[in-house]
Order: C-alpha cells, then structure tokens, then sequence
C-alpha cells in the first residue's frame, strides 16, 4: 500500500551502558503537535475534570456535562472548526489534544467527542457553509448538544443496510424520516437519553422511488425543556459496563417532517422538485466517501487507547522497580518485582508495543491531517487513511485491554482498588473494541485492502509476469517448505548461538521475517480466492467465508509491521546515543516478540531453523536484562505526573513503606532485640547436634 512507510535503518549501535535521555526522549513521543498535546495534558491534570471513583451514573453525567462547558470556556474543542467561526483549521493538532482527556475520564473524552468529533465534525464535513454557519456556532458553544445517530440496534457495523429511511416529498419540499420496526431505531447514541436537542441521522435517501443510499441529516429532537418534539421518542440505555458519565440511549422517529435544506448535501442533493443531484457519480464510492470524512473518530481511538497504555504501565513499572517480595536472592532483602524475569515478561512487551503504537499513531495523526488540511487529498490518500486508521485502532484498543488487565494482574491486590485506576479504566476502554467499527469487522476491511492491492498487481500482467510469479511460487515452496532453507540457516550458523542471536537482531532479518509472513498470508488467499468473482454470489460468499480467519490475521499481521516499521522510522529522530541504544532494544523486543508469538506459523513455512527458534526466547530474555535498568526512564519519558496517573501505587508510597520496613529490621537486628528465625534456631541445632557426634566419634577412637 502507498501508506507503508519505508523506514532507513539506523547504524547498528552496541551496549556501552546506555542511559536514556528522559527529556529529549518525551519532546520526541509528543510529537509534531507537542506544544497542543502539552497544553491538553496541563488541561487534563485539572481537578475539575477529573473522574470521582463511586458517584451514581446520575451524578457522573450531570458533572461531565459541566465538564464540557468546561473544555468550552478553555478553548480546548473548537481547534478543527473552520477559522471564520472561531476555530483554527488544525485538524490533526485537534486530535492530538482531545485524544489526552482520556486521562482525566474517559467519559469526559468520548462525549466530548460525540458532541464535537461526531455531531459537530459530520455537519462540518458532510454540510455546506450555509449548514455551518446555520448550526456550528451553538454546536461548538454547546448550546446545541447532539448525537451521532448512525447505529441502529439491528445494524452496528454494517451502516450500508440500516433501515431508517427519509423520503422526499417535492410538494412540502420536507424529508420524512422514519424507522419502520424495532430494529431500525437507533441505539447506544451518545447525547440520546437526556442532553441532546438535535442529531445527525444517516438514513437511506429516497426520492421518486429511488433509493439513493445513506445520506446524513440534521434533525432536532427536543426542546428547550428537553421534551421529545413530535413524532420522536426514545430510551435511555441505562447502566453500562463502563462510560457510565455518558447518556447514551435509542432513538425512534414516527414519520418526523424536516425541511429539504437539512440534508447535509455535500456530497448529494435533493432539488426542490426531488431531483437528486451528486458530485460522485458511483453509488458506492459516494457512501465511502462519506463514511471516509467521519474517519476521525477510529483515529482518535487509536491515539486514546495509546495513551491508556502509557497511563496503565507508567503505573505498573512504577510500582514494580518500588514493590519487593520474597528473598530469593539474600536472606535479609526481598526482591524487587521488575527483577524476576516472569515480571519483565508481563511488562516489558508490552511496553515496547506501546511505543510501537505510539509512533505508528503519529504517523496516522500525520496522514489524517494531510487529508483534512487538503495538502494531500486525493483518493488513494483517503483510502490510505481509512485502511491505516481502521488497522491501526483495532491493534491499538485491543492492546489498551490486555495491557490494562496485565497491569492490574502484576500489581496484585493493589490493582484491583479503585484508587489505582486500572479497574475502572479497563471498563471504560472496553467499549473501544467494539464502537467506531468493530475490531474485528475493521481488520477485515484492511484484509479486502491488502487482495484489492494484491489483485492489482496481477490485473494487466502479461503471460511473462505471470510465469515468472509462478516460477517464483514454485521456487518459494521448494526453498522454504522442504527444509532448505532451514538447513541453509543452521549450516549458516554453524551451532554457534551467538550467530543465531546475530541474525535475530538484524533489522533487516526482523523486516524481512515479519513482511514476508503478511505477503505469503496475502498471496496465499488471493489464490484461494483468484476465481471468486466468477462464482455465483452464494457460492462466493462461502469461499470468502471459509478464509475469513485467514484474511483477519493477515490484515493483523500487516498492521503490526505497520507498527515495527513506525518504531524503526522514529529511532532515526533519536540524536542521543545512549537513548538510541535503548530504543533499538525495545524496538527488537517488539519485533521478536511478534516472531515468538507466531512461532509455530515461522517453523511451518520454514522461516526459520529450529535452532534459531530456539535461540529466540534466550535472546529476547537478553534484551529484557538490558532493559531492566531503563523501565522506569522508558515510562517517565511519556511525560504523565502523578496529576495525570492518580494511582497511590504510583506516588512513591510503596518505596516510602519498603524503606520503613528495611529500617526497622536492620535496627531490630542491630539492637539484638529482633527474635531469632525457628530456621536458624533449628539450623544450629543440627550444627550443635553434628559437632557432638564429631567429638563423640574422635573420644571413642581415642
């Protein structure tokens, strides 16, 4: 795909006891909007906006509403509204400082972002300037809360097939919008259950018997007394699992009447006499294109989910370099936790995927602003930033899971207090697997990218490329799936472990090894599914059906190389040496670590000797002992204080209390007042014991 980055390989560097540059090291994780970033992280350590652990939902949705008006009197949510209304054309800086309210509450964060980067963002992209100046003012004051009203209960994912319609009627020139049966209302909508007075509702566009697809329109649904006006009804969704600061609930309208000027008609139009009229010809290339606009959403997502990461192991690192248990090592001081090497296992991969994550996310901020600024705006750039958006959020959400579940696991019972964060950050993230494009069905979208592309290749080849690309199947199988080349490896290495782990740290063995796994895996199905289009639709659709695993974890495969290639671009930024050094541990950590994980696929395809297979685990366990020293640097170098973790764990409480403890115990053993261990007292027992048998034996033979 064009949007892959090619990334120079950095000088190969050796340990020469590194230390990390803390402060260089953050300036680089901001960013290119590292001044707004900043300025939303001094916003976000305000007590005002902060999440209070145990109010009544009622109560934390009435306090994230001041919130918002909050963020309003800040001037901290009107950065990508256009310059003439107040805002400041800054599209990617915009995303950048919203995506840091998750540290303060996300409830806060996602309703901040249906109001702004949903409600607001779909009439700014989807309307004119008349529909701009009619509505953005209230909107980005908040005089006008409203929902995004796209999901429907029967339909999450698949926006294509709701079934909420809006029929034109040229002799009142008005819309009539209405969801036929239950299924078709719309559901989990933010702003739905009490505050909002107006949504953005996609429905399909009909006009003289046609049906011209999803179109969005502007239609009010209370008002001032936050009564339903006609023909509009609603529930409230109740309790949630998490983001209970939010109402979000479900919308029904009964035949609702909207003038013709509320559908936002950039890229379609109704004329008074119900003439529709589009600038895109292709049904389809029209829908995504309009889908396209809203992708800020999944990008904000992903850089969201990034920073719940850092927030998450800032916390857990923090803790284990403080936090001792049992004397494995000495008899009077227990270890550290960060020093069992099963503790590194849980923390440090994860944290080297967060950096991962973190650079893929900039270069994602990087491509959407390009878009939206129009400074590069074409097609292929659209489908570039809807592809990498959509792989991007689904690795990012699901690691903020399993990174925010392995934190509160490490940090044992302590975790699991309210008052350390993880529990109630885990449930508020658990949503962001599944909204904005459910992960699963996104990784899919990225996997039909990657055959479209595949395809491509191949579409006006001529006899010769095509005996060439299957000489070079047949060539790719007798190499790798004969043991060959695994023989060639070994023979290569020469038994030498020292030469395996050699060749595991070469970035080029890791670029190699983790692209070649995304291309067999795409050419592979592309192969299976070559006669698809042929087919009938249902015989199709089972073929398609059959790879669909296939076809997910190649599309997730491609993203983490996404991500490793993003790493390995960022330690060209890097000036300081020693923080170069340490980086391009965790940069490997990363890399390998995916190679680990996917083991058995490598062996299978014979990528790689059993012998550098089984050096893999010990040279990933090396870079976790050289990366031991730098944990606590690698996470201060996010830049989040004590305002932003709110974690007593993570406040330097623990290092007092362990402190306390080793004095007191070396003052009891100083002072001869401490009680003697029953060990010790039974260990010079049996010396005693020992010694009078000695004596005993020596006066009998004397």
């Amino acid at each position: 795909m064009t949007y892959t980055p090619t990334a120079e390989t950095p000088e190969p560097v050796e340990d020469s006891g590194a230390t990390v540059d803390v402060a260089g090291l953050g300036e680089v994780l901001l960013g290119r909007w590292a001044e707004i970033r900043q300025a939303a992280r001094d916003l976000a350590g305000r007590p005002e906006i902060h999440r209070i652990d145990g109010l009544p939902m009622v109560e934390h949705r009435e306090r994230v509403v001041g919130q918002l008006k909050y963020l309003v009197d800040a001037g901290a949510v009107h950065r990508a509204f256009p310059r003439r209304l107040g805002g400041e054309d800054n599209h990617g800086g915009n995303i950048a400082g919203f995506e840091e309210l998750v540290t303060a509450d996300p409830s806060l964060q996602i309703k901040a972002g249906v109001q702004w980067g949903l409600f607001g963002a779909a009439v700014l992209h989807l309307g004119t300037t008349e529909h701009h100046n009619r509505w953005l003012p209230d909107i980005m004051s908040l005089k006008t809360p409203g929902a995004f009203a796209m999901t429907e209960t029967g339909h999450g994912s698949d926006v294509a097939s709701i079934a909420t319609t809006a029929t034109y009627e040229p002799e009142t020139q008005e819309f009539v919008i209405h969801t036929p049966f239950r299924a078709a209302w719309k559901d989990y909508l933010g702003n739905a259950a009490n505050d909002g007075l107006a949504a953005v509702v996609f429905a399909h566009l009909i006009t003289h018997g046609v049906d011209h697809g999803v179109h969005a329109f502007y239609v009010p649904l209370r008002d001032e007394q936050r009564n339903f006006l006609p023909g509009i009804g609603g529930e409230d969704d109740g309790y949630k699992g998490g983001l209970n600061g939010i109402d979000n609930g479900r919308l029904h309208f009964d035949q609702v009447r909207i003038p013709r000027t509320n559908l936002l008609n950039r890229y379609g139009d109704v004329a008074e006499d119900g003439t529709y009229s589009s600038p895109i010809a292709s049904p389809g290339r029209r829908f995504f294109t309009m889908l396209g606009t809203l992708v800020q959403g999944r990008v904000s997502l992903d850089g969201a989910a990034v920073a719940a990461s850092k927030v998450a192991l800032a916390i857990a690192v923090r803790y284990a370099t403080e936090r001792r248990q049992f004397n494995a090592s000495s008899d009077t001081a227990e270890e550290v936790l960060l020093d069992y090497q099963r503790h590194q296992r849980r923390l440090l991969p994860r944290l080297a995927t967060t950096y991962a994550a973190s650079f893929a996310h900039e270069q994602l901020l990087q491509k959407f602003d390009d878009v939206f600024s129009g400074a590069h705006d074409t097609d292929e750039d659209r489908q570039d930033l809807e592809t990498l958006a959509a792989a991007l959020k689904s690795l990012s959400t699901w690691h903020a899971l399993d990174t925010l579940q392995e934190c509160r696991e490490a940090t044992g019972g302590a975790g699991f207090l309210a008052e350390n964060r993880f529990a109630a950050l885990r449930a508020d993230l658990d949503i962001y697997a599944t909204f904005e494009g459910d992960n699963t069905v996104l990784l899919q979208l990225v996997a039909k990218r990657l055959l479209a592309d595949y395809a491509n290749e191949f579409r006006h080849a001529d006899f010769g490329v095509m005996a060439r690309w299957v000489a070079h199947q047949a060539a790719d199988v007798t190499l790798h799936r004969t043991g060959l080349r695994q023989v060639a490896q070994t023979f290569a290495d020469s038994g030498s472990e020292r030469k395996s782990a050699n060749y595991l740290k070469d970035p080029e063995t890791q670029r190699q090894l983790l692209t070649d796994r995304v291309s067999t895996m795409v050419a592979g199905i592309g192969g299976a599914l070559r006669n698809a289009t042929r087919l009938p639709q249902k015989e199709a659709a089972a073929l398609f059906n059959e790879h669909q695993h296939e076809l997910i974890e190649a599309a997730r495969a491609h993203a983490e190389l996404l991500q490793w290639e993003a790493f390995t671009a960022a330690l060209t930024q890097i000036d300081d040496h020693g923080t170069r050094q340490v980086l391009t541990w965790l940069r490997d950590l990363f890399g390998l670590s995916l190679v680990e994980k996917n083991l058995g696929w490598y062996l299978m395809y014979g990528r790689l000797s059993a012998q550098r297979a089984r050096i893999l685990g010990t040279y990933i366990n090396r870079l976790l002992s050289r990366l031991r020293p730098h944990a606590r640097d690698l996470v201060d170098a996010f830049g989040y204080g004590p305002e932003h973790l709110r974690a007593k764990i993570a406040s330097g409480a623990e290092q007092e209390r362990q402190d306390e403890a080793m004095a007191y115990a070396r003052s009891r053993r100083a002072s001869g007042e401490a009680p003697m261990d029953e060990k010790v007292l039974i260990a010079r027992r049996k010396a005693t014991e020992k010694l009078s048998q000695k004596r005993q034996k020596l006066e009998a033979k004397g």
